[in-house]
């Protein structure tokens, strides 16, 4: 007999595993957050499978089935935590130092998510080919969307640590945010004209990016500068966590309601919250507690996302073919994204040494929470699982290899090339 659970009870599940699996880890693991959450996502997942094949009659694994079919994940992911995660990743970057690179961050948001995510649709409908799986190249090209945004939020501290000068810094940061919010962008595009079956038309595609992306900016500019402004007039540090809040709920909800990029407002939104607000509109006390407030929701929030990719795991677990085609997914993404970065590399190598960003760039463009969200958020489908499969199997790598590997990466770059001390070129 399947349970039938509510909503509060798929958050209350969600959240008790979270804690447990987080307190497991701080007690006796001691892994990175991200890293160790990925990793128990996975043993839970072998254990699952293992306990049906051990255990006579046993339906674990359909109780989970069951679980994850009764969360609307594009409800909750697209429409919810997507705005929570990308604003909570624009309060900590820097205003200056993304000023000073962004013009090679607008390119590598823009020009190098289009590139990316077209190599990497080529390449699955290559590779569905091999296993005699017939994958429209639509869906593939979506696919090429939703793994192509890129989550660096740790190795920003490898990079600090590395001693990188703060430009090439700032141009990781300000590229992964902003191409979480294009990426989301042509995401839904892409997503539009394959459940819907009507012809992709480049020309249409372009005029709808046009309109999401620069509404959803002149939004988030306008909900920014009013949380700002809000901020700054009072000095309560309850009342103005409540702002923060309001305007990512609030600002989320217009960007929906007028069908312009949310995530695109989000980013734009934490841009401002979290360089003249922190700096000017807020004491010492708020300041303390907003950026605990986000940093808190921004952990729990991928907490959860990793622990649903590993559930869906076990969905999955019957599918060799899938999970053997998602391992050759791996190279595939590796190769999209050293030339997505590297040709745009090649025109500023005085500005910065090429022999240092275009590894950092490379192996440094960890897939974490926006992938697996849009992932999870697709329709029910041949096509979900395909994509499911291999976007577990790319992040799983991204995580605990390119993760646990980008630091002693980085570094050798540096010293190769003499660099010992941050310096601004």
């Amino acid at each position: 007999m399947l349970l039938s659970l509510s909503p509060f009870d798929a958050a209350a599940v969600l959240i008790v595993l979270s804690a447990l699996l987080g307190w497991i880890n701080h007690r006796y693991l001691r892994l990175p957050g991200t890293v160790a959450l990925t990793l128990m996502g996975a043993l839970a997942s072998l254990a699952v499978i293992a306990a049906d094949a051990v255990f006579q009659g046993s339906n674990v694994s359909t109780q989970v089935s069951a679980f994850l079919e009764g969360i609307d994940f594009h409800d909750t992911l697209m429409n919810g935590m997507l705005s929570f995660l990308l604003f909570a990743g624009a309060l900590h970057v820097d205003l200056e130092h993304l000023r000073r690179g962004r013009w090679q961050i607008a390119v590598l948001s823009t020009l190098g998510v289009a590139a990316s995510t077209v190599l990497v649709g080529l390449g699955l409908k290559a590779l569905a080919g091999l296993f005699a799986i017939d994958a429209p190249l639509i869906w593939c090209l979506v696919f090429g969307a939703l793994i192509s945004p890129t989550d660096p939020v740790a190795v920003m501290g490898v990079l600090k640590t590395a001693r990188v000068p703060p430009t090439l810094q700032a141009t990781i940061a300000g590229e992964s945010l902003f191409n979480d919010g294009v990426g989301v962008v042509v995401f839904s595009i892409l997503l539009a004209s394959a459940v819907g079956g009507e012809a992709f038309s480049l020309s249409h595609a372009a005029e709808m990016f046009a309109v999401e992306a620069v509404g959803g900016a002149l939004l988030g500019a306008a909900a920014g500068w009013i949380a700002y402004r809000a901020m700054k007039a009072i000095d309560d540090y309850s009342v103005e966590v409540m702002i923060t809040l309001a305007t990512v709920m609030g600002g989320y909800a217009l960007a929906t309601a007028l069908h312009i990029s949310g995530p695109v407002a989000m980013a734009v939104a934490g841009l401002i919250v979290g360089n003249p607000g922190v700096s000017r509109a807020m004491s010492d006390t708020t300041k303390d507690y907003v950026l605990k407030f986000w940093a808190l929701i921004d952990e729990i929030l991928n907490a959860v996302l990793f622990l649903l990719i590993g559930l869906e795991a076990v969905v999955l677990a019957d599918r060799f073919g899938l999970l053997a085609l998602g391992l050759l997914a791996i190279p595939l993404v590796l190769a999209a994204r050293a030339v997505s970065v590297g040709a745009p590399l090649l025109f500023w190598r005085r500005l910065f040494p090429i022999g240092l960003a275009f590894p950092a760039m490379t192996w440094g463009g960890l897939r974490g929470g926006i992938s697996i969200a849009l992932a999870l958020s697709l329709p029910s489908g041949p096509m979900k699982d395909l994509i499911l499969a291999a976007t577990y199997m790319v992040v799983l790598f991204s995580v605990l290899a390119q993760g646990a590997t980008i630091g002693s990466v980085v570094q050798r770059s540096a010293r190769t090339l003499g660099i010992d001390r941050a310096s601004s070129p």
